[in-house]
């Protein structure tokens, strides 16, 4: 038996879709190249801000259609070179309300007179309802200290450090006592 075989020949044809015109947004306006120039030519500073968030807390105000939401942030921002300060902002997300108290807490900022990596003296400070006791450490001590004072003492770059929180405990306000304590210390001028 002989095998009847026809060849099929399939014609293929390329059919050319109709593609969008994509334009480059930086080719707009008359074909001229834009570039971001600001954006793109300078490279990002690092800040050289050490930022701690202490507090997150949600508040709310009565409105006519009832009650809004938002967040407060309490932060805590330092060079660990001597200089802290502390800062509260207030925004619908965490995000914006960090940015805002960021840039209180630079507004803010006092300079620490240290003795090494400790504090060159005792100092006992009293803010509202908070008292504050800090006393200097040996080398190698650590931060002795709790909740928001030990935040404290880190950003301003305070490596050894007794500390107690004799008052409320309140990490708002034992951290502004505890700012109030670091500015008054003194240094000996020998």
């Amino acid at each position: 038996m002989e095998e009847n075989t026809k060849e099929v020949k399939i014609e293929t044809t390329e059919v050319e879709t109709a593609q969008p015109a994509v334009r480059n947004n930086r080719e707009d306006r008359g074909g001229r190249n834009f570039k971001k120039r600001d954006r793109e030519s300078k490279p990002k500073e690092q800040d050289p801000f050490d930022i701690k968030i202490i507090d997150v807390n949600r508040v709310t105000k009565m409105y006519k259609g009832g009650r809004r939401m938002k967040l407060s942030v309490f932060v805590v921002v330092g060079d660990r070179k001597g200089k802290v300060g502390l800062g509260i902002g207030k925004g619908d997300d965490v995000r914006s309300a960090q940015t805002k108290a960021v840039n209180n807490a630079k507004k803010n900022m006092i300079h620490v007179n240290l003795k090494g990596n400790t504090i060159p003296h005792e100092v006992l400070t009293k803010f509202k309802a908070s008292r504050v006791l800090l006393k200097p450490a040996s080398p190698g001590t650590g931060i002795v200290a709790g909740s928001s004072m030990r935040l404290v003492a880190e950003a301003a770059g305070i490596s050894d450090v007794l500390g107690k929180i004799l008052g409320a405990d309140n990490k708002i306000t034992n951290a502004y006592a505890t700012v109030q304590a670091l500015s008054l210390l003194r240094t000996s001028r020998l």
